[in-house]
Formats: structure tokens, sequence, C-alpha cells
């Protein structure tokens, strides 16, 4: 039995959180691997410094390798420390070299490179720490361990088949024989040996993928909150943990605003029928919430709310596009470079995208490239979020929708958009920004509050 831990930035952020994600790795009885994010800041430090125009790159190579050597002489005795600079300056060299050599900065694939950087280290740090604690254990990038990625920079998705056949070479004997593998997470690498993103927060995703190439009984996303919550607590401070849920309503949440999870962990997971498991760092002991197949069924209409704000609806008007497949599809390509599109609704004259509001820009560019006479019009409504509500069933529930949109009334909230029947386990819709606050918290106290969940 294999179990895969994966640890995000803040989960190995500090001497003290090292500390905590090594006990927790070599307390789990079955075999296991770990997946492990940059330190917490040290990949929007890699970006930032790659965006700086005037960056200085020997200040770049100071503050990085202060951190990572600190933190390193708060965890490990003289000896140890001797073993791991030996490592880190092989791999910091090869950091240096990539990015003093300015015909790197050409290749498109560079930033994935250099924002990847922080995870080779985390990991090597971490096996060093389990190694001095009497366990075999070996940094493994994802190079070494063989996961490939296929698609395009900054958003790769994992070629599952053959990081399968490429991990059951390299990453399944070491298993096996007792050794700790600890596996950078966020990237893998092309069909050239060109390292490649699965955006941000992709490390979550890449352990999914690692779960799958490896069968895996069980994926554990170790974080710093515990489980999904059946609200922001930020906004309902009565919001309670999900002990249970079914991978539709996981994926749901993460996609729709939920940020305990990466939106992209649960399909890898899925094809196999690995769970799902997030867990809190530092509070081991709390259960978390526990994603697979079954479904606990509730008497609740809704098990969580969520809310994305920071988004617009686009609209494009033109006389019954209902009726002009081939205009629907041309408009639907022209949003095809944004990052997500989060919502569409259709009538007989208009058809509305909702995309963020960093995507606006981008999406209005493409669009005035389409003929004036297929459009009458574009229009831009931002201050929205997007609520989901998800729930067991919804569709099968006589009446849900009413009940809900019923609370958002008596609150004077205005509905914008709506989008149901996509999903039977949400439901999706668009209220003004100023009053999503409002809306998740009535609609957590109508039909989320004081059931078990």
């Amino acid at each position: 039995m294999i179990t895969v831990l994966k640890f995000g930035g803040t989960s190995v952020g500090s001497a003290e959180a090292l500390k905590r994600a090594a006990n927790i790795i070599v307390a789990e009885k079955n075999d296991k691997v770990a997946v492990v994010s940059a330190m917490s800041g040290i990949t929007n430090f890699l970006v930032g410094a790659l965006e700086d125009k005037n960056v200085d790159l020997e200040e770049v190579y100071t503050k990085f390798e202060e951190r990572h050597m600190t933190v390193a002489g708060e965890i490990f005795d003289e000896e140890r420390l001797e073993s791991f600079r030996k490592d880190f300056d092989e791999r910091f060299s090869q950091f240096k070299a990539l990015l003093n050599d300015r015909d790197n900065w050409n290749d498109p694939f560079f930033k994935d490179n250099v924002s990847s950087q922080g995870e080779r280290f985390s990991s090597l740090m971490l096996a060093h720490l389990i190694s001095s604690m009497g366990y075999k254990s070996v940094a493994l990038t994802s190079e070494m361990a063989g996961v490939y990625a296929i698609g395009n920079p900054l958003s790769g998705s994992c070629d599952l088949k053959k990081t399968s056949v490429s991990m059951a070479m390299n990453v399944r004997p070491m298993v096996e024989s007792g050794v700790i593998p600890i596996i950078t997470g966020f990237y893998g690498i092309n069909e050239d040996g060109k390292p490649l993103t699965f955006g941000r927060g992709g490390s979550d995703y890449a352990a999914s993928a690692i779960g799958n190439a490896l069968d895996a009984d069980m994926v554990e996303i170790w974080t710093d909150v515990n489980g999904f919550m059946s609200a922001d607590p930020r906004l309902v401070p009565d919001a309670v943990s999900i002990e249970e849920m079914n991978y539709s309503e996981a994926a749901e949440l993460a996609y729709f605003g939920a940020k305990v999870l990466h939106p992209r962990t649960i399909e890898p997971a899925r094809m196999k029928h690995i769970p799902v498991k997030i867990k809190n760092s530092y509070q081991p002991e709390h259960p978390g919430t526990l994603i697979h197949n079954l479904r606990k069924k509730r008497d609740a209409l809704l098990k969580s709310v969520a809310m994305k704000s920071d988004l617009s609806i686009v609209t494009l008007r033109s006389g019954e596009i209902a009726y002009r497949p081939k205009l629907m599809a041309k408009a639907l390509d022209k949003f095809g470079e944004v990052d997500a599109i989060y919502g569409v609704s259709t009538s007989l004259s208009t058809m509305a995208f909702l995309i963020h509001n960093n995507d606006v820009p981008k999406a209005l560019g493409n669009l005035r490239d389409m003929d004036l006479e297929d459009l009458e019009g574009i229009d831009v409504k931002s201050g929205v979020a997007l609520i989901c509500a998800v729930g067991d069933d919804l569709l099968d529930r006589s009446g849900f929708s009413g009940e809900v949109f019923g609370a958002v009334k008596d609150i004077g909230a205005n509905v914008e958009m709506i989008s149901e029947g996509a999903s039977d386990v949400s439901l999706n819709f668009v209220v003004p920004t100023e009053s999503a606050a409002d809306v998740i918290k009535i609609l957590h106290s109508r039909f989320v509050s004081g059931v078990e969940q």
C-alpha cells in the first residue's frame, strides 16, 4: 500500500514546519512518497525577480541562499549541515547558471524553469531532515522521478501514461526497498526535457498525478486548514469542517472559490478511485476532509457555499444569436486565451461570459477581430462575484433553486447570471460584489448551519 503525502508552502516554510512535515511522513505506516511545494514566498519571489527589468541577480542569489541556509542551520547539526550544503551548492550552481545565461531568457519555457526552482531546494531539505532522523530518504526532481508534462508554458498537464511508465522504473523500486522519495511538485518535463509548470498551486495536482502513476491507495494534501469548510470562516464564524465529500462536490468547490485545493487535483485521483484527504499539518490530529466516490446523504439542502470575486460579465449582443451556432462557436473561440471561463449564459440575442477582471482586456482585444456585422455590441459589467452552492443531487431536489433564490431575495440582492443544470451537485449564480458576503451568510444560516456534516 502506498500513500502520497503532499506538503504546501506553509507546511515546509520554516524549521518548525519542516519538522512537523517530517514527523508526519515517518509516522505514516504505509509505504510513502512525499511531494512538496517551494517554501512559502519563494515562488512569488522568483516570479517577481523575473518581472523586474532592473533586477539585481546577485541580490536574488543572496536572498534565496540566505532563506534556505538559515532554516537549514536551525534543523541540522554540524555534520548534516555540511552534507546538505554540498548538495545545496550543486543545485544552486545550476540555478545561477540558468539565470546568468541571458540566452535562456528568450526560451518560452524559461519562466517555468525559474519559477519551479524553489521545489528543488525544499525537497532537498526535507529529504536530508528525514535522513537525519534515521530513515532512508532521497530528494528527486521531476526530471529524476519521471514526471512528464504536455501543453503550453505555465499551464501544462501531466502526461499520466508516460509518467506511470517512468515512475514504475524510477520511483517504485525505491519505495519497495524502504526509501522515502521526496519529489518536487508544481512541474513536470516535456518531451524535450524542459520544465513545464502546472499553474500556480499546481503541486496539489502533481501529487494527485503521482498518486495515479503509482496506483496509490491514498493521496493526502497537507495544508494549513482543517479541510473543506461549509463556508469561509472569515465570513461565517460558525462554519464547520466537512468530514466527507464526493469527487464532484470537491472539484466544484475548488474551481469556484474554495482555496483549500487546486481545482485540477481531483481528476487524476478520480480516474483510479483513489481517495484524497485534506489535512492540517499544524493540527494533524484533526480528521480533515475525506474525498472519495461515496456519498453521505444529508438532510440539509446545501453542504457548502463559496464565492469567487473580482469577476466581470462580458455580454455579446447579436440578433438571434441562438440560431447561429457557428457565430456562438466563433465567439467562444475568442475567449480561448483567458485563464478560465467561470460561466456561460445564452438567450435569443445575447451570449454572456463570466471571466476574471484581469482577462477582460485580452478578451475584448480578441473580440474586436470579429466582423462588425456579426455583433451589434459588447457590454462589460464588472464588480460581480460568483456564488457556488454545493449539495447532494441538487437536480433531484424539487424546488431547491427557488428556496435558494428566495433567500437571496430576502436580503435584497440581485442575481445577475445563473448557471443551473450543468452539474447535479452545484448551483452557481452571480451577484454584485457588495452583496456576496451577505448572500454567503444567509445561505449558510438557512441551509447549512446546525446540520451534521
